[in-house]
């Protein structure tokens, strides 16, 4: 079975939220990075590397001690998502096979992921992506052979796009019976209205 790792992204400003988002109370009183974190975890990723940046000590706080979570802090955050992304994958051990990429702000259950993950690994492509009614969403799993060009994107290159749109051809969608596998949360609106989704189970 293929090896497969997650990288949680939660090193951004949320400039456009006003608060940060990785704090953001996630159904109970957890915060969304922890809820993040948890679902990776459950959904059978290993190791969990999250990036923090921006308000690290206090996003560590937050972070579960679970065997296979660490963190890595990404002093270039104000630089773009990018550099995140390179970050994540330069922590990640040398035997993966797959790594999936998530970002805080877009909640995902333990059991998307779960479907994302044994579906990779029967088929095991060099790109994976949930997908509602057709449509990619996120997150993206992303062949440990495509390492190199991943160390290489840019923000100026649309980061992670340059790499799925060079690959479109070799991609796997994952349907998923959720919307909310296109959801991510960048306001004050997108928030209320995705917990709101969230917590009429649509999530």
């Amino acid at each position: 079975m293929p090896k497969l790792a997650g990288i949680l992204l939660a090193a951004g400003e949320s400039t456009r939220m006003g608060s940060n988002k990785a704090l953001l109370p996630w159904l109970t009183t957890e915060s969304l990075v922890s809820f993040q974190t948890r679902s990776l975890y459950a959904a059978g990723f290993d190791p969990i590397i999250v990036v923090l940046g921006y308000d690290a000590d206090l996003i560590q706080l937050n972070v579960p001690q679970l065997p296979g979570v660490r963190t890595t802090r990404n002093h270039c955050y104000h630089q773009g998502r990018s550099t995140s992304v390179i970050s994540g994958i330069k922590s990640l051990p040398s035997d993966i096979d797959a790594v999936t990429i998530l970002n805080v702000d877009s909640p995902r259950t333990p059991e998307m992921l779960t479907q994302l993950r044994e579906a990779y690994e029967k088929s095991a492509p060099l790109l994976m992506v949930l997908s509602y009614r057709g449509t990619p969403g996120h997150p993206w799993i992303f062949s440990t052979k495509l390492t190199a060009e991943i160390l290489a994107i840019t923000e100026e290159g649309r980061g992670l796009r340059e790499v799925e749109h060079r690959h479109e051809s070799e991609q796997h969608l994952v349907e998923s019976n959720s919307p909310l596998a296109l959801a991510n949360i960048n306001t004050v609106a997108e928030y209320s209205s995705v917990l709101k989704l969230a917590q009429d189970g649509s999530l």
